[in-house]
Order: C-alpha cells, then sequence, then structure tokens
C-alpha cells in the first residue's frame, strides 16, 4: 500500500515544476528574443524578459526570408523547414521500415550463419556516423548523391538499435500465432503483414518519434552532403545565420527561425505522446 505523505507529494511536484522552469526558461527567451528588433536584443542588456512588439516582422523574415535596413540577407527558412521535414520522415519510416523486415529475418527464419548476421548488425552500434563519415562521403560522392536527398538520408536508414528492439519483440511472440497461421495457410509476409504488424504499433511509434527527432536534428552530414542553399536543413540555416567577424547578426530572426524548427518535432511528441509512452513502458503482447 502507498503511503500518504503530504509534505513528500509537495516536495516532488515542486521539484518537478523546477525542472520544468529551467528547461523552458531558454525556450522563453528564444521567443522573447524572436519578439524584439535586432537593436533592442543588442543594446538593451540585460535583454528584456517581456515579449516586444516586432513579433510579426520577425517571424516574417524569418520564414521568407529578405534583406534587412541594416544591409544583412537573411535566408528563408520555409524552403529549410521543408527539407528537414522530408528528410526526418524519410530516416524515420526508412529505419523503422528495415529494422522491421530485418528483425522478422533474423527471428522466423532459418538460415545458416543467422545468429552471426545478427550480431553483425548489432556490431554497428559501436560504429556511429561520425566514425565511418569519411568512407560514407566517399561512396555517396561517386555515386553523385552530393546535394540530394537521397544522399542526406539514405546513409542514416539503417539502424541496428530499432533491429534489436523489434528482434526483442518478435522473440515474445507465442508461437502458436505462428502455427496458427501456418494452419490457416498464411505465408510468411502474410504473418508478418497480419500479425506481427498490428502487435509492433506501440513499438513503432515510439521509434518513429526518436527517429524523427534525430533526422531533423542531424547537423554534421548535411554539412558535407549539402553545398546548395536548396538543400540546407534548418539546423544548418540557424548556424549560417550567424555572422563571424565584424558582421551584423540579425538576432531576432536568428530566434524566430530556431522556435520554428521547434514546432514539429514538438508536435510530433504532442501528438505521439500517448503512443510514445505505451511502447515504452506497455508490455502487453
Amino acid at each position: 500500500m502507498i503511503e500518504n505523505r503530504p509534505a513528500a507529494t509537495v516536495l516532488s511536484h515542486l521539484t518537478l515544476v523546477l525542472g520544468v522552469l529551467i528547461v523552458m526558461f531558454p525556450v522563453y527567451l528564444t521567443f522573447v528574443a524572436s519578439t524584439q528588433t535586432a537593436e533592442q536584443i543588442v543594446q538593451n542588456v540585460p535583454m528584456s524578459l517581456l515579449p516586444g512588439s516586432n513579433i510579426v516582422n520577425s517571424y516574417k523574415l524569418a520564414l521568407f526570408g529578405g534583406v534587412t535596413e541594416y544591409g544583412s540577407k537573411i535566408p528563408p527558412a520555409a524552403p529549410m523547414l521543408l527539407v528537414s521535414l522530408i528528410s526526418a520522415l524519410v530516416i524515420a519510416v526508412g529505419k523503422i521500415a528495415i529494422s522491421l523486415l530485418s528483425a522478422f529475418a533474423v527471428v522466423y527464419f532459418r538460415f545458416p550463419g543467422r545468429s552471426l548476421v545478427f550480431w553483425m548488425i548489432f556490431v554497428t552500434l559501436m560504429l556511429p556516423v561520425e566514425v565511418r563519415i569519411l568512407p560514407t562521403y566517399k561512396v555517396v560522392s561517386d555515386l553523385g548523391m552530393l546535394n540530394t536527398y537521397a544522399g542526406l538520408t539514405v546513409p542514416l536508414i539503417a539502424s541496428a538499435t530499432a533491429t534489436f528492439l523489434f528482434r526483442q519483440f518478435f522473440l515474445t511472440v507465442p508461437d502458436e500465432l505462428v502455427e496458427a497461421s501456418r494452419i490457416d495457410g498464411a505465408g510468411p509476409m502474410r504473418f508478418f503483414k497480419d500479425v506481427l504488424l498490428p502487435l509492433s504499433t506501440s513499438s513503432i511509434a515510439a521509434l518513429f518519434v526518436i527517429q524523427f527527432i534525430y533526422g531533423w536534428n542531424q547537423y554534421l552530414w548535411p554539412l558535407l552532403m549539402t553545398t546548395e542553399e536548396s538543400m540546407y536543413p534548418v539546423v544548418m540555416g540557424i548556424k549560417r545565420m550567424i555572422s563571424g567577424g565584424d558582421a551584423a547578426t540579425e538576432w531576432n530572426a536568428v530566434m524566430a527561425t530556431a522556435m520554428l524548427a521547434m514546432i514539429p518535432p514538438a508536435l510530433v511528441v504532442i501528438l505521439m505522446q500517448k503512443w510514445f509512452v505505451k511502447g515504452l513502458v506497455d508490455s502487453e503482447k
């Protein structure tokens, strides 16, 4: 039985509220900066914590780009957001599709070296993109995939982690389901489509959230892959908007673009929160 301790309850809630405030304060500061002019941000030290009146101009400048009164050219964020969205969706869906099929093959097909194949896949967890980035770039370059969506997404699609998670889940599926499917005359792909996929929906949703955010936040690989502004994802665009040297940085546009870049992954987490939590904690099969 759980004891009712009001003091402990109040303390735990205060701790949670404090943690939320600490996490949200930089986001709020970014929003406040996006509602002010570049002059207000630079000249007012410390910066005001109250939203300004320049919100419409800042977000219009961030979304559609333009030239400021100081002569700074702001690239439009709308095409960069589209590139990031397409890349994140392709990476997330591709990782899940390949991982489902590879885990299905490893668990339900009997072939020589099955365990060796799985462990070879699992060992790739020790080789992140940063370790193999130069040979991967060489292959992609030789195939003529620079400045393309294929070059941005295909090298990042394979996922040993997702394969491992789906394999562990498939191992918990009762053998009686496999035998019943065989008796009904269902082939391997019919069993995969009608039995395994419905059972895996919560796991697929949880992995989709994780992989979407992973694809959205990619910076290093697009930095090598893209040389044309039309293929820049929004994370790269924010970095390139920050001027170096004596050039003035339009911080209001930078912060507005940062706020816009937070919206898609935040919406994915909010809309799929129920499935995400269920996929991580649900033990019912």
